[in-house]
């Protein structure tokens, strides 16, 4: 690793010291980069063409630590207010990232998707993608789905480090136990769970075009307290039809 300038080893007390910092700035809701860098070769010139399909052709190994970046991508306003809304009218709110399980559940914490005294009780989760992957693992479909419904089962979830793959199976999952689910999303790869959800609603301003092609809605300020607005309004004209 590099410190003051020069190259030193790696121990164990420093590795354990880097995830211990990370651990902390994760815990304040902060995404945390790491960067390295390494000494190419002479024949790897300014001019030379890097690529990662189909093979990398560069090596990625004898890396030399350089430190850790945190930042901060904070809620938008109102969404703290709109998750509340959604408990109050029984409506469930899954968090599902790509983030680390402890940025994850800062997060959540931070608008509510996650109540302590909820956590503290067994009632809410944090589900991690590895676990997904070895429930999917699992031959038996009963043993698979008894997995499944007992996350499923909680009253607070948040799924992170899980992939697109994961995402369409935790909205299939959700189906198969009678649920309504609404999927939001702005990649390419979200498209399988927005066109499988009962609605999907895509991003307007940062939404791919495939994602927008396979929503039912889109939502034109990416805003999730704007959803909760569409769910307010249509629940008032169901109730004044009936």
């Amino acid at each position: 690793m590099m410190f003051n300038g020069e190259r030193v080893r790696l121990t164990d007390q420093l590795k354990d010291e880097f995830v211990k910092s990370y651990e902390e700035l994760g815990g304040l809701g902060e995404r945390v980069l790491g960067f390295a860098y390494s000494e190419l070769p002479k024949e790897y010139t300014k001019d030379y063409k890097f690529t990662q399909k189909p093979t990398e052709n560069f090596p990625k190994d004898d890396l030399t630590f350089v430190g850790l970046l945190s930042l901060i991508d904070p809620p938008r306003e109102g969404v703290p207010e709109a998750v509340d809304i959604c408990k109050r009218a029984r409506i469930k709110v899954f968090m599902v990232t790509g983030d680390h399980p402890i940025t994850a559940q800062a997060i959540a914490k931070s608008v509510g998707i996650i109540d302590q005294h909820v956590m503290d009780a067994g009632k809410a989760t944090v589900v991690k993608g590895d676990d997904i992957r070895a429930w999917e693992a699992i031959a038996d479909p009963v043993a698979r789905q008894a997995k499944w419904d007992a996350a499923l089962s909680h009253q607070q979830i948040v799924f992170a480090r899980v992939s697109p793959a994961h995402k369409l199976q935790i909205v299939e999952n959700n189906q198969r136990r009678g649920e309504v689910v609404a999927v939001t999303g702005d990649g390419v790869n979200d498209a399988p769970a927005l066109k499988k959800g009962d609605i999907g609603v895509a991003m307007g301003i940062a939404g791919k075009d495939v994602s927008k092609e396979a929503a039912d809605m889109i939502l034109m300020d990416d805003n999730f307290a704007s959803i909760v607005n569409g769910v307010e309004e249509g629940r008032l004209i169901f109730d004044n039809l009936k």
